[in-house]
Formats: structure tokens, C-alpha cells, sequence
């Protein structure tokens, strides 16, 4: 029980103040004339003045509180290197030790993992929540239990007692790392780029000057170079191919180091080409003529060069050969000289009337065979005696006409084998009810080669791809492909198809028959296996960062298209294998944010700790001894560390008693000024 005085004034404070003023002012008059009875006086305008004061003696019942000491524990990956989880454990059991002989000290433990999304140790953060779950006023002191890689650094928690940093690892270790600097996010397939890497060694490194690293893209043979330690090094790269393309970088594991985790890192660039270069030959003016030149000029990537032969050589009418064109058709220069700088040749209701002598379409067919591309837009001509595969280009073409046109109405359909290709797949979710809109001429054609991925009029192929060695080669026997631009009985996916055929053409990664690829969204990573062929592929070989190797079953998904999600249980470079097919893919960062810094240091955390009184100290000696100190003082100590006692209590009961009635006041003031003129009457009456 605690006792003190309270007042609580029956009129305003200012009054009281002011009365009190004027009371002084009174005895200070009083003194000045000599009055013998001034003291009373002034004992009596106290009286007054207490009175209206309300004195009173308040009586407190307390209850003591225990002090709190808040133990955050670092649970991250970088934790369980060496023996830091062994230390991490001795330490909390001597702490809760040595909380539990103190008196009236309650301990709080909370354990922080690694964060969401790579995000690495949030140990601050975890703090400051801890903090807000308790009393200010009862916290004696903080610990925290770590390596001291922490990686939210802006967050700086209110600390009302000592944070002392209890630090895990051991000066003794050293670790290899590969570090890459200025890795760009896209780069232009063919062009050499600079890529600045690093590998180091971090605490007390072997001797020894040079490594082997190990560098690959994507799953090609690897190749292995010498090259300096502690050192940046400049390496020229080319990307082989559009799309996603992963970098692999590695050393090989050093006896003593302390995890292998960064040995190596992996980039993934996206491979983009700078321009593409495309030649479309226009045989003649027709309703469907511009259907290509507006796509490939949509495309700001793409570069086009557009020939239409306006007039065949056949036709004798006079006009001079100089006046026949704006510019004449450099035939010689883009079929002999700079074919092979084109990406895609467009032949596009193309006959053979003497402009292309056979050499240049024997130019072709190599352009072909070396990794070229070559689309047949054909219309009736491809039929006639004067057809493109009346030239050495029919090696090549998937198709051979018959020289029957078909001049009757028909819905183009997806065969069964093009609801799996990527070309076609779902084209047919677009189609308005009663489906497509109708063409109504097709050439008949018999397939010899390749794929068919769309059939029309009684069956016919309609859209037949094949692969010629490294080149690939399309064949759309109509040239109606215009009216489902012009929205006729409702239209067609006229622009999304030849889109995609376009792409196909031009070899993009995401157009691929057979193909294995992953995506990554946080920890889980959605696998599709794409395949033309009909029996189900089997299942998808994983192997982890760790070297642990599991099985994914590939269910179907949708026709050619196999899908599965596997939840990965730790981040780094996951290897995915399924026959020929092989996927590197990274979850997270290659070298997740824990295995960046892997020494233990408290540099970072040092300041935090000092301006609290607190330190930083070393387990590998042994956990300290835990003492209390007084608020203010130095709170660390060589083999202890310091707590402050709060003292902090819960009142529990409030008594107030007045020292005295108002009355009583009053009465007092009352005598006490009587006493004074009856005291200065008899000096009075003595003096007369």
C-alpha cells in the first residue's frame, strides 16, 4: 500500500491560484503596518485556501508486475549451416535458465523464418511485432538469437530496454560464391553482350588464385574455364535462341566451406530478335493480297519488303520496259545475295512466269535446308502448268496439287492432330455459334509430307506444316483467308491464325510441338508438357537444388497439352527431364537471398544494439550470463549481457479520505483570525 496527497479544488484552479496570490498580498501588508498578529493572519488565509484546495490523502493498493524479456530466435535457412543450429538451441535453453532464476521475470520466445517470396530474414520486423503483443512498461530487455544476415534492415523497432544480439557461426568460417553483376532481362538473339561476374571467397579462404567455372545455357554440353579469384570478369555472350534463355554458372565445392548452396547461380535473359526481315511476293493483285501486308506491318518489329507483279512478261502492249515500275524487281539481290538475311519468303498466289529463273528457286530450297523459312499462300494457280511446285521447290513442299480448284462454299475445320498443335490449338474457342464463316475456293491438294492442322471442302487438307532439315516450310491452299477479316457470316480467328503461323514460321519458342516448360509463381511451379503425339509422355523427372530427384505425373489437360503444379520445398535451380526434353528452371532466386551472405556478422545489427545500452555477443565461447542492470547503464559486459528491471505494478484499489470538512476549514480560518484581532486588541489597548 502507497499513501499520498491529492487535491481536488471544490472551484476553478485559476481561482485558487488567484485567492492565494491575494492572501499573500494581505499578509505582506499586514507584516508591513507591524501588526503583532500577522502570522495568525496568514495561518488563516491558508486555512481559506486549503479549503477551497480539498486536500485529501489518497491510499493506493498495488499489485507488482513481472518484468517481460522478449527472445526472438532466428529460424532462416542460413541457420542451419554448420553448427548454428546446435548454438541456437544451447542458447535459448540457457536463457530460459537464467530467466527462470530471476524473480518476478517472465520470458517470451518468438521464432522467425525465412519470408515470403525470397524475401529473406525479417528478425527486425518479427521484433517489432513481438514488442506490440506486450506491455511497454514491462519490458526488461530484448534478445535476439542469430546469424546476423538479416534482411530488413529499414525496419527499426521501438525499444524501450536493451536488445542484446546473441550471434551464431563461428569467426573461423569462409565461404565460395559466384556473384553476377548487370545480368539484362532481355538481349538480341545473335548479338554479343557483356555479362560481369564474380567469384569470390568471403571469411578466411583457401589459398589458391584461380577456379574452374563451369558456364552453359539453357541444357547444352557445358564448358568449363580457368579463370581468377576475387576478381570481376567481362564475359561476351551470344543467345542462341528467342525466348527464355537460363545461364548456368558453377564451381565446384570446396572442402571447409561453409554451405555450397552459392556455388552456383543461374540468369535467365529472354532472347529477342532486334528486327525481323520478312519478303512477301505478291504474284498478283487479289481481294486477300493485303491480309499479309497488314499483318506484318502491324508488327513494329518486323521489317517488310513487298513486291506485287503487277503485269506478267507475257503481255505485249507497247509500254516501255523503264515505265513498267516505280523501282525495277531486284530479283538477283534478294535471291542471291541477301536471301539468306531474311527471316520468313512469302510466296503469296506466286506463279512461275520467267522472273525467278530456277537457280534462284533452287537459292530457295537451300535457304530452306540451312534453317529458312518459306510460306505458299496459294490460290488457283498452284494448280496450273506454271505452279510453284513445277520447280525445284516441290522437294521441300508438304503438298502436291492435283490441278482441281474447288469453287464451292465450306467451313474450315481443325483436324484432330491440329487441336494439339500449337498453331491451332483452341482456335476453335472463338468461334461464333453456327461456327465460322465460309470460304469458297480451295485448291485440292494431296499431303506427302508434314502435318495437316486444318482441313475444308470435303475433307481436303487446308493448312499442311512440315520440317525440311533445319528450315520449315507452310502450305495454305485457299486465298479466301480475307473474308474472316471482313467479319463474312460472322468472321474468323483470320488474325490470331496467321499470327500464330507467322510465329511458327519464325521458330518462336512458344509455338514449339514438343515442348517442356515451367512457370513460377512464388514457391509453386506450373509444369506443361506439349506434345503432338497421342499416348501420354509419362511422367516428369525433378531434381531438386539439394540433389533430391522425384516424379511429376502429367495429367492431360487439354488435347496435346499435359499440366501439372509441383509445390517446390526449397528455392534454387530445378532441373526437369522427361526423354529428350530438358528444363532448368529457377524457384525463387537461383541462390536464394539466405545463401547470399552466408557468414554470421553483427555489423549490421551493432548499431541498433548500442544505442539501447545494448551489444552484440558471440555464442562460440557459450551462451553469457544474464544480469540486471540499472536503466541508462551499460548493458554488455565481456561473457554477460544485461536486462533492465521495470518495476512496473497494476493498481488495484483507490482510497481517498479529506484531511478535514469544509466546515472544519472554515472554522479554523475562523479562530485563527479571531485569536489575531483579540491579540492585536490588547497590544492596542497597552500601547493606549
Amino acid at each position: 500500500m502507497t499513501a499520498s496527497v491529492v487535491f481536488a479544488p471544490l472551484v476553478s484552479l485559476w481561482l485558487v491560484y488567484a485567492l492565494a496570490a491575494a492572501a499573500v498580498v494581505l499578509v505582506a501588508l499586514a507584516l508591513w503596518r507591524g501588526l503583532s498578529g500577522w502570522w495568525l493572519r496568514a495561518l488563516a488565509l491558508a486555512a481559506l485556501v486549503l479549503a477551497l484546495a480539498n486536500p485529501a490523502l489518497q491510499e493506493e493498493e498495488r499489485q507488482n508486475l513481472s518484468d517481460i524479456v522478449i527472445l526472438v530466435v532466428d529460424d532462416s535457412a542460413s541457420q542451419g549451416l554448420g553448427d548454428r543450429r546446435a548454438q541456437t538451441e544451447a542458447a535459448i535453453a540457457s536463457v530460459q535458465a537464467e530467466i527462470a532464476q530471476m524473480p518476478n521475470t517472465e520470458l517470451r520466445i518468438h521464432r522467425v523464418g525465412d519470408g515470403e517470396e525470397d524475401a529473406g530474414t525479417l528478425a527486425l520486423t518479427a521484433v517489432s511485432e513481438a514488442l506490440a503483443e506486450e506491455p511497454r512498461a514491462r519490458i526488461a530487455g530484448t534478445i535476439l538469437i542469430t546469424d546476423g544476415r538479416v534482411h530488413d534492415l529499414g525496419v527499426v523497432p521501438n525499444l524501450p530496454a536493451p536488445l542484446q544480439v546473441l550471434l551464431t557461426g563461428e569467426e573461423a568460417d569462409w565461404d565460395r560464391r559466384i556473384t553476377v553483376k548487370n545480368a539484362p532481362a532481355f538481349a538480341i538473339i545473335g548479338e554479343e553482350f557483356k555479362l560481369t561476374l564474380r567469384v569470390e571467397d568471403v571469411g578466411a579462404p583457401l589459398p589458391g588464385t584461380e577456379v574452374q567455372l563451369t558456364i552453359s545455357i539453357d541444357t547444352e554440353e557445358p564448358a568449363t574455364y580457368t579463370v581468377p579469384l576475387n576478381q570481376d570478369l567481362e564475359l561476351p555472350v551470344t543467345l542462341p535462341h528467342g525466348g527464355a534463355n537460363v545461364l548456368q554458372f558453377s564451381v565446384d565445392p570446396v572442402e571447409g566451406e561453409i554451405t555450397d548452396r552459392n556455388n552456383a547461380v543461374a540468369v535467365q535473359i529472354n532472347g529477342v530478335r532486334d528486327r525481323l526481315r520478312v519478303l512477301l511476293i505478291s504474284g498478283e493483285p487479289h481481294a486477300g493480297e493485303r491480309v499479309w501486308r497488314n499483318l506484318l506491318k502491324s508488327d513494329a518489329a518486323v521489317d517488310l519488303v513487298h513486291f506485287t507483279i503487277l503485269r506478267p512478261p507475257e503481255k505485249q502492249d507497247g509500254v516501255p520496259v523503264d515505265e513498267l515500275s516505280l523501282i525495277a524487281f531486284p530479283t538477283r539481290e534478294l535471291f542471291v545475295e541477301k536471301i539468306e538475311e531474311f527471316d520468313l519468303i512469302i510466296f503469296d498466289r506466286y506463279r512461275m512466269r520467267g522472273i525467278l529463273p530456277m537457280s534462284y528457286i533452287e537459292n530457295v530450297v537451300n535457304y530452306v535446308r540451312g534453317g529458312g523459312t518459306v510460306l505458299v499462300a496459294a490460290g488457283p494457280e498452284f494448280g496450273a502448268v506454271d505452279s510453284l511446285y513445277r520447280s525445284p521447290l516441290a522437294e521441300i513442299l508438304p503438298v502436291a496439287p492435283t490441278a482441281q480448284v474447288i469453287e464451292e462454299g465450306f467451313r474450315p475445320k481443325i483436324t484432330e492432330l491440329g487441336q494439339r498443335h500449337p498453331v491451332t490449338e483452341g482456335l476453335e474457342k472463338d468461334a461464333p455459334e453456327g461456327g465460322w464463316g465460309r470460304w469458297f475456293r480451295q485448291i485440292e491438294v494431296e499431303p506427302v509430307a508434314g502435318q495437316v492442322l486444318m482441313s475444308g471442302a470435303r475433307d481436303l487438307p487446308l493448312l499442311v506444316l512440315n520440317r525440311v532439315d533445319q528450315g520449315r516450310v507452310a502450305v495454305l491452299a485457299s486465298d479466301q483467308a480475307w473474308l474472316w477479316g471482313r467479319g463474312y457470316e460472322g468472321g474468323g480467328p483470320q488474325l490470331e491464325l496467321l499470327r500464330r503461323l507467322a510465329h511458327w514460321m519464325l521458330k518462336e519458342p512458344e509455338l514449339e510441338e514438343e515442348t517442356l516448360t515451367a512457370e513460377v509463381k512464388g514457391e509453386a511451379m506450373t509444369v506443361t508438357r506439349r506434345t503432338l503425339a497421342e499416348e501420354d509422355p509419362g511422367p516428369v523427372t525433378i531434381t531438386a537444388p539439394d540433389g533430391t530427384v522425384s516424379e511429376l505425373a502429367m495429367p492431360l489437360a487439354t488435347p496435346g497439352r499435359y499440366e501439372a503444379v509441383f509445390q517446390a520445398p526449397v528455392l534454387g535451380l530445378y532441373r526437369l527431364e522427361q526423354g529428350d526434353l530438358t528444363r532448368v528452371i529457377a524457384v525463387g532466386s537461383a541462390t536464394p537471398r539466405e545463401f547470399v551472405e552466408t557468414i554470421a556478422s553483427g555489423a549490421d545489427l551493432a548499431p541498433l544494439a548500442e544505442a539501447t545500452r545494448g551489444g552484440v555477443t558471440r555464442l562460440e565461447p557459450g551462451s553469457p550470463d544474464i544480469r540486471t542492470v540499472a536503466e541508462g547503464r551499460v548493458a554488455v559486459g565481456r561473457g554477460w549481457i544485461g536486462i533492465t528491471p521495470r518495476e512496473a505494478y497494476l493498481t488495484t484499489s483507490v482510497n481517498v479520505v479529506p484531511f478535514l470538512p469544509a466546515w472544519a476549514w472554515l472554522l479554523i480560518a475562523a479562530g485563527l483570525a479571531v485569536v489575531a484581532w483579540l491579540i492585536e486588541g490588547r497590544k492596542g489597548a497597552k500601547a493606549a
